[in-house]
């Protein structure tokens, strides 16, 4: 019994035809890229996984834990996609992926420039291929500038954008956000890169080549702290986030559980004292504007916390509910995943996949009110092999045969 046999079936109705008509070449591996991808593939694109003979993506190898044999990993950003295994170093599996560059509107790839060269999968040699390709290139540090053949991790770039520095307590080592942000983040960048190109290309056109950098996509994350720091010259330190420019944006703790509070204006300011029974604190003239609250903070938080465990969570977040007062719990992971909201919305669910179900997290874009109904589970390795060499590179069943006799699929 796992928590995921509590999940509802996918949403009814049919999935997303939005991007339909699209096709989309994945040379990716790990989780940036093919997360990415797999948003794709949920707006209503074609999806085409190519993966290395027998091992395929790297993230199949990451576990425990394992679901039946398969990485959680790869399966929670491999949805929607078909999977195809092709050894495109050798020459004879580099003409069946040009075949396929042919058929596609978009290829996706994250490897270094030197490696995109050395493989034949550059912007310069597929655009011969096909000149008004969408070549979308996710690394760590994009295709040009002194660090664009270093390779990269999530980890790498968090390290880099500065994230980890200002994440802690102020007496602990640095630490890396808790799910892979950089990754996730780039992988959108590479969504949005996509869809812009391909706005562009409908009216004029012309293909793209889309250069995502994983370090830059963090550091826009981080954007407000970096703009803040080159606007005033004070360098953020790790605070356990209670060092934001709001006077009451953190945590608190209560009776039994933890809560957060967000208070960003003077409105929510005085509700919050009216809403607790102390509306003469929240009128305190020292305390007129949030200037004033911050030069107060430390007195203003002080006060907070003695009310706040006086009593349980669940006491104040439905008061403060009812106050409209922005607050909520700190979930754990497995509170999440139970979230009954996140159900009815369609967000959280189980795929059936043969005698299995597979997990997963949903788009979370509704369009005309409604969640989308997803597309075929994650693929096993190299499943749609024959169809797709068929179908898009037009191959005949003998040639087939005779690429699987030779070990190039």
């Amino acid at each position: 019994m796992f928590p995921l046999d509590a999940l509802p079936p996918p949403p009814d109705g049919p999935a997303l035809r939005l991007l339909d008509g699209i096709r989309v070449l994945d040379l990716t591996t790990s989780v940036a890229a093919p997360f990415g991808t797999m948003m794709m593939g949920d707006l209503g694109a074609d999806v085409v996984k190519v993966e290395r003979r027998r091992t395929g993506d790297d993230s199949r190898a990451w576990g425990p834990p394992f679901l039946e044999g398969e990485s959680l990993w790869y399966l929670s950003v491999n949805r929607g996609k078909s999977s195809v295994t092709l050894d495109y170093a050798a020459p004879e599996g580099r003409e069946v992926l040009h075949r396929l560059v042919a058929a596609a509107d978009v290829v996706v790839l994250n490897v270094v420039p030197r490696v995109q060269k050395k493989l034949g999968i550059d912007y310069d040699t597929l655009r011969a291929i096909r000149p008004d390709l969408i070549h979308v290139s996710l690394t760590g540090f994009g295709t040009t500038g002194s660090r664009a053949e270093l390779p990269s991790y999530d980890l790498i770039a968090e390290g880099y954008s500065g994230i980890m520095d200002i994440t802690g307590e102020p007496d602990s080592p640095p630490q890396k956000i808790g799910t892979p942000a950089a990754d996730l983040l780039a992988g959108m960048d590479a969504v949005i890169g996509t869809l812009a190109a391909l706005y562009d290309r409908a009216s004029t056109g012309n293909g793209h080549q889309v250069d995502i950098s994983m370090y830059e996509s963090m550091a826009r994350f981080v954007g407000p702290r970096i703009v803040t720091y080159l606007g005033s010259g004070e360098v953020p330190r790790r605070s356990g986030a209670r060092d934001s420019v709001i006077p009451v944006y953190q945590a608190f703790d209560t009776a039994d559980e933890p809560i957060t509070v967000g208070m960003g204006n003077d409105r929510l300011w005085h509700r919050f004292w009216e809403a607790i029974g102390n509306p003469d604190y929240g009128r305190d003239p020292r305390f007129c504007d949030s200037p004033s609250r911050l030069a107060h903070r430390p007195e203003i938080v002080a006060t907070i916390q003695a009310t706040l465990r006086t009593r349980p969570r669940d006491h104040w977040l439905a008061l403060l509910a009812e106050a409209r007062i922005p607050s909520g719990p700190i979930n754990r992971i497995d509170q999440v995943a139970a979230d009954r909201g996140l159900m009815e919305r369609g967000f959280l669910y189980r795929m059936q996949r043969g005698d299995t179900f597979v997990p997963q997290v949903g788009l979370g874009i509704r369009f005309d009110d409604r969640a989308s109904g997803p597309g075929k589970p994650p693929p096993a390795l190299g499943e749609d092999t024959a169809r797709v060499l068929s179908e898009w590179a037009g191959l005949t069943q003998e040639e087939i045969a005779a690429l699987e006799r030779a070990e190039i699929i």
